[in-house]
This record gives structure tokens, sequence and C-alpha cells, in this order.
């Protein structure tokens, strides 16, 4: 009996080493990779043979240096970076764009373009924390970055705010028109910021392919990347992230977030996406008050939506806009 008792406590002692050994891998190899690009070469060349219309339009903007760059500190002390771009004629119209996991603010370029070069927006797409040239000990998944886009929402205002008048309130007001555009890991930042108390320059949202939290995208990626059940990995993952970041899988949720959005949202997203696979778009939708709109892109993989039809992407994010964000008078 005594050799029995002492096998199942070597065993369940075990069972918790392994636990906390793969909950600890787990949350550093997600949250602290070590192979992130930040250098602005190979994303810049990465764009341009993804995008080739882009390396005439940012050469262009290089030459005259509108293409500029901006830093901020945050509550927590980490210096974080912005590029932005004034609109070619003077307005208020303004997007704040929001890139991925892994990713960087020179990769969200072509929807900068859109903005920018298309609907003659001011642009600021900053790098969140541990991407690109931002500081941060780890990626926050768009939880902790939410508190930081809301200070790059209020940097974009002090940037471009003009002087214009709104019809719909009857008073003249100094301040821009915002809105936000994320992708991915951005997207759910875009989503996670919608549930914050707003400052009323802000507009609208777009969020392209964005998953319903942390968590779900976790456990996802759990099952199929590797195989494993949630339990007790992503439970010890959690606990990981909550001891050392401050924050857990479970509070990060965006479909929670949306819940408590009133401003307009679009919603986009890739019939082939399997990596946020398409149906956490559902979920989502539901979720989130009117007044909103589902755009799905027949074909589209994972944060391609864009790429694979850029002419209807362009012109729903366009009369999407126009029923939100005024025309100065």
């Amino acid at each position: 009996m005594k050799k029995t008792i002492k096998k199942i406590s070597i065993i369940l002692v075990l069972l918790v080493i392994v636990s906390l050994g793969g909950g600890y891998y787990l949350s550093d190899f997600a949250l602290q990779p070590t192979d992130i690009h930040r250098d602005l070469a190979w994303n810049k060349a990465l764009m341009n043979q993804r995008y080739p219309f882009l390396a005439q339009w940012t050469d262009s903007l290089e030459k005259v240096q509108a293409l500029k760059d901006t830093v901020i500190i945050n509550p927590a002390g980490k210096k974080l970076h912005a590029y932005y771009v004034a609109s070619a004629k003077r307005t208020n119209h303004t997007a704040v764009i929001v890139h991925g996991y892994e990713a960087c603010a020179y990769r969200m370029m072509h929807i900068g373009y859109l903005y920018n070069h298309d609907l003659g927006y001011n642009i600021l797409l900053p790098d969140l924390q541990y991407h690109g040239q931002s500081e941060g000990e780890a990626i926050q998944m768009g939880w902790k970055d939410r508190l930081d886009v809301l200070a790059w929402m209020d940097v974009a205002n002090q940037l471009f705010q003009t002087t214009y008048h709104d019809s719909l309130q009857n008073k003249t007001i100094h301040a821009t028109q915002l809105v936000v555009h994320g992708i991915s890991m951005g997207a759910a930042t875009t989503m996670m910021v919608s549930g914050e108390q707003l400052p009323p320059y802000v507009k609208a949202f777009v969020e392209d392919c964005g998953y319903t939290s942390v968590w779900d995208q976790f456990k996802k990626e759990l099952k199929e990347r590797y195989k494993l059940p949630t339990f007790p990995i992503l439970y010890a993952a959690d606990l990981f992230s909550k001891l050392r970041f401050g924050w857990g899988f479970k509070e990060a949720s965006a479909l929670e977030q949306v819940k408590k959005c009133t401003l307009p949202m679009l919603f986009i997203h890739g019939t082939e996406d399997h990596y946020v696979p398409t149906s956490m778009v559902y979920p989502l939708f539901e979720a989130k008050p009117a007044p909103k709109q589902l755009l799905l892109v027949p074909g589209a993989i994972h944060a391609y939506a864009y790429k694979q039809a850029p002419k209807k992407y362009t012109q729903t994010v366009r009369h999407f806009l126009q029923q939100y964000i005024i025309s100065p008078q």
C-alpha cells in the first residue's frame, strides 16, 4: 500500500512539474519570441515584394520627408514608437493603424496606403510593445496594448486636429475625426480599445481577422499545433502570464470588450482563414451592438483580405466611414 501511494505521489509530482514546465514554456514561447524581425530594411523589402505598388509611394514619402517618426513614454516607462503621415490636403480625417503579432508598424503600410493615398486621411502607425522600434518586456496580445493605443489616439488628435463644423451636433469643433483599423492581433487590440471610455473624436473602428480572446486563440493553437488539451498546460501558462506580465488570457477578451462598444464597427474576415478561424468573427459580430457591418472576403487566408480583394476592401471601408466621419464644412 505504501509503495502504491509513493508511486502515485511521484506521478502527481511529475505531472505538476511537466504542467508547470509546459505552461512556462508556452508563455515564454508565445509572449517572448526571439525571432521577431525588427529590422526596417527587412520589413520594407517584404512589404515591397508582397505589395509592389508600395515602393513608389513610400519612396516618394521619404523623399519629401513626409514619413515621420514620433515616440511616447507609457505609464510603465516603456518608450513606444510610431510613424505618421499627414494627408496631402489638410484634413482632420485620421486613421490609427495597428499591426499584428510579430509584425511592426511598417508591415501595415498597405493599409496606410489605403487611408492616406486612396482616402486622403492622415495616418499614424504605432509599433506595439516588443515590436518594431518600441520597447516592452513581452508581447501583450492587444490587452495592455489597448491602453497604449488610447495614448496614440491622443497623439494623433494633437497632430491632426482642425476646426470644422459638425452638422450633426450643429456646433464648431476643434479636433480630429478618428478611426482605428487593426489586422489580426491589431484587430483584437482595436476591439479591446473599443470597449474603453473613448474621447469624442473617435468615430469608428475597423477590425480585420481579430480573435475572440487570447484564451480562445491559444487554446486553438495548442490543440492544432501541438495536439495538446487545454488542461493543464494552458491554465499554467495563464498563471505564468499573470505572475510575469500582469494579465491573464481570459481577461484579454475582444468579445467582452465589443459588447460595450456603441460606436460603428466594420468587421472583415477571409473565408479561408484557418489561423484565426473565420468562425470567430460571427460571435464577435453578434455581440457588438449596432451600428456594425460585416465583410467576408471569399478565398482570403489570414490577414490577406486586402491582398485578395483590394478594390472591394477599399470600397467597403470608404463607404462605411462616409456614414460616420463628416466632411469639413
